[in-house]
């Protein structure tokens, strides 16, 4: 049933979202060398490494970590970057990971590759099981904000309290949040 929401959701948004999508694009190619996409690895379900694409933020010579590991990230940012990070759009090519299977609509927000303190604590709550979200319950209840411990047991319950009824209110809470910006740090 979660997958069929998953893609009754995700296919028409893709359509409706091209547009702004090309439009990102082209922003990002004007004002900024390299690649429209950025490739980042990301723990999946199972601990399986996925690589999930993004629009690029940050500069190419940016170092490969977690944002609040930098020194001072608003000076990696690109022209167009921080207004794709505070609006969440540079989230929007996960739509086709959405439609590929490696995420979901809603469900614990995707590991960095390297953020084995995090990946260690999910695993051990069992929340490693869920397939990886676009938004979840710790992001409607945070975000950025969140030290590591918060963020793994609002995953954890959301892992118990799953339920489609539960996957809308924190889908219509995402809109609330990301029109706000509130939680935003980076």
């Amino acid at each position: 049933m979660k997958r069929f929401f998953d893609l009754a959701l995700a296919v028409p948004a893709v359509l409706v979202l091209l547009p702004v999508m090309s439009l990102i694009a082209v922003a990002i190619k004007v004002t900024s060398r390299g690649p429209v996409l950025y490739w980042s690895d990301r723990v999946g379900i199972g601990n399986a490494i996925f690589r999930m694409p993004k629009f690029r933020t940050m500069r190419v010579d940016t170092p490969a970590v977690a944002t609040h590991l930098l020194n001072d990230p608003e000076a990696f940012l690109t022209p167009v970057g921080g207004f794709l990070r505070r609006t969440s759009l540079d989230e929007l090519p996960q739509l086709f990971s959405i439609l590929r299977g490696d995420m979901t609509l809603v469900g614990p927000r995707p590991a960095l590759f390297n953020q084995d303190d995090l990946v260690a604590l999910r695993t051990s709550k069992g929340v490693h099981r869920l397939v990886p979200g676009l938004t979840g319950w710790a992001q409607v209840n945070g975000r950025d904000e969140l030290p590591i411990p918060a963020k793994v047991g609002f995953d954890e319950w959301y892992l118990i309290n799953r339920s489609l009824f539960l996957d809308l209110k924190i889908l219509l809470m995402t809109v609330f949040k990301v029109f706000s910006g509130e939680g935003v740090r980076h």
